[in-house]
């Protein structure tokens, strides 16, 4: 038996860099017919998605009206076969064991859009490929 592989984006806000994250690697996974579960979360979550993020996902063909960035817990961490942070530590929820990628260099989604997305989505491939791979 094999078990879904499941990734958790985590940003400071849980409501640009983690989301764009998680819809763009649904999009990939589903295209590939990938089957892989996802979420997201912040550290310190905002009330809400800010309108440049629900506008960029837009024009992507993405619509995240009515979400809204929520608090990571212990619970989302246990799940994860593997965490993916954006510039964020992840404080006393930090476990040994814990599969984890820092994309630290992704700049800030509040200075432009495009320039995170586009790192971000180039990225994405090579983490689906890595979760796809059968373990040895």
């Amino acid at each position: 038996m094999t078990t879904t592989p499941t990734v958790l984006f985590v940003c400071l806000h849980g409501s640009a860099k983690s989301l764009i994250a998680l819809e763009h690697f649904r999009r990939l996974a589903q295209q590939r017919g990938v089957e892989v579960q996802a979420d997201w979360a912040g550290i310190e979550p905002d009330a809400e998605i800010p309108p440049r993020v629900v506008q960029g996902l837009l024009g992507d063909g993405i619509d995240v009206r009515g979400r809204r960035p929520r608090q990571l817990t212990r619970a989302d961490l246990e799940r994860a076969s593997c965490v993916v942070t954006f510039g964020c530590e992840l404080g006393a929820l930090e476990s040994s064991g814990l599969a984890r990628e820092r994309w630290d260099d992704v700049p800030a989604v509040s200075e432009g859009y495009t320039p995170a997305r586009d790192l971000i989505v180039g990225r994405l491939p090579g983490l689906l490929d890595d979760l796809s791979l059968p373990a040895s």
